[in-house]
C-alpha cells in the first residue's frame, strides 16, 4: 500500500509539472497552439485556461493526499519508546573512569 501511494505521488507529480508547461503565462496556454479558430471550435478559448487550473489545483490536492496516506502507511521501523528508554538507561548509568580509555601519555623527547 505504501509503494502504491509513492508511485501515485509521483505519477501526479510528473502529470502537474506537464499541465504547469502547458499553461502559459500571458494567458495563451494550450489555446494558442492548435491555431486559433480550431481550438476555439473544439473546447474554447476559455475554457482551456479553466481546465488547466482545475488540473493544477487537483494534482496538487491530490499530491498533498497522497503525502498524508503515505505517512499512515509508512512501514514502522521502530519505537520511539525504545529509543528513549536507551538513552535514559545510558544517561542513568555511573561512568566507571577506570574503564573508559585514557589518553596516550606523551613519549619523553630525547635530549
Amino acid at each position: 500500500m505504501y509503494i502504491l501511494f509513492i508511485s501515485l505521488a509521483i505519477f501526479s507529480s510528473v502529470l502537474l509539472v506537464l499541465v504547469v508547461l502547458a499553461q502559459n503565462s500571458k494567458g495563451g496556454g494550450l489555446s494558442s497552439q492548435f491555431g486559433g479558430s480550431g481550438a476555439s471550435n473544439m473546447i474554447g478559448v476559455k475554457k482551456t485556461g479553466d481546465l488547466l487550473e482545475r488540473l493544477t489545483w487537483g494534482f496538487a490536492i491530490a499530491i498533498m493526499v497522497f503525502s498524508l496516506a503515505t505517512n499512515f502507511t509508512a512501514p514502522n521501523t521502530g519505537s520511539t519508546d525504545e529509543i528513549l528508554e536507551k538513552a535514559r538507561q545510558q544517561q542513568s548509568s555511573p561512568i566507571d573512569l577506570k574503564k573508559t580509555e585514557q589518553p596516550a601519555t606523551p613519549a619523553s623527547e630525547p635530549k
